[in-house]
């Protein structure tokens, strides 16, 4: 039986950067997504785009400090090269040594500290060709997911994401990450991650009503949440 999405604060977002804890949990983060495979899952939807339509330009919502676009673009530069990524996160931001892996690939990246919500109020009409967010949308309500929607959906004609599946498997699992040497800030916030996360048809019901537009989910393996809206007009 499924239970009700809760959103609640989670303590990564209020720790400075530099905090030693945040700097362990951001780590522990990024062995998480390699471990749901969200680059994989991800890359597999911008491949199956043909040619004409693979995005030239991405825009990365709450994108953190770039580590998990750059592990989505080793494995998209070959069939998308010459990709320009904006990035947009009000806390973190890309290192050197992240932006010179970007420009190995011949990747460009433009890299823009903001609130999401603010960023993409004020961004032009069709400026993009794709917004991807990753573990990011679980941390709004629906209310502020609607807004969000309605302006990526003018912004750009794709939006992918892979969020956590709000299920008591991940639920018990979340509870067990100590035992892979987590700390104690990525164990309260995974919790509250899966708590915050979706199942279902829920992101599509909030997606604008568009007939202009193709959204579909699913679940992604024992973990993850995928959701997919194209514009096919």
């Amino acid at each position: 039986m499924a239970f009700p999405r809760r959103v609640e604060p989670e303590w990564l977002d209020s720790l400075p950067n530099e905090d030693p804890d945040a700097a362990a949990s951001r780590r522990d983060l990024r062995r998480l997504n390699s471990l749901m495979w969200h680059a994989t899952i991800l890359a597999r939807i911008f491949s199956a785009e043909p040619n004409s339509a693979k995005p030239r330009s991405l825009l990365d919502i709450g994108s953190g400090d770039g580590t998990f676009m750059l592990a989505l673009a080793r494995k998209l530069a070959k069939r998308m090269p010459g990709v320009i990524v904006t990035m947009v996160d009000k806390n973190t931001g890309v290192s050197e040594e992240t932006r010179g892996n970007f420009s190995a690939l011949g990747w460009q990246v433009v890299s823009v500290k903001a609130d999401v919500l603010d960023y993409l109020d004020n961004a032009d009409a069709a400026s993009t060709d794709a917004v991807i967010a990753n573990l990011f949308l679980h941390h709004f309500s629906d209310a502020a997911l609607t807004r969000l929607f309605s302006r990526a959906a003018a912004v750009a004609p794709l939006f992918a994401a892979c969020e956590p599946l709000r299920a008591w498997f991940p639920v018990a699992a979340s509870r067990l990450l100590w035992t892979i040497g987590c700390n104690k800030v990525t164990q309260h916030d995974a919790s509250a991650s899966v708590r915050a996360g979706f199942r279902d048809k829920e992101l599509s019901l909030l997606w604008p009503e568009d007939r202009r537009w193709q959204t579909a989910e699913r679940r992604a393996g024992p973990f993850s949440h995928c959701f997919v809206a194209r514009h096919v007009s």
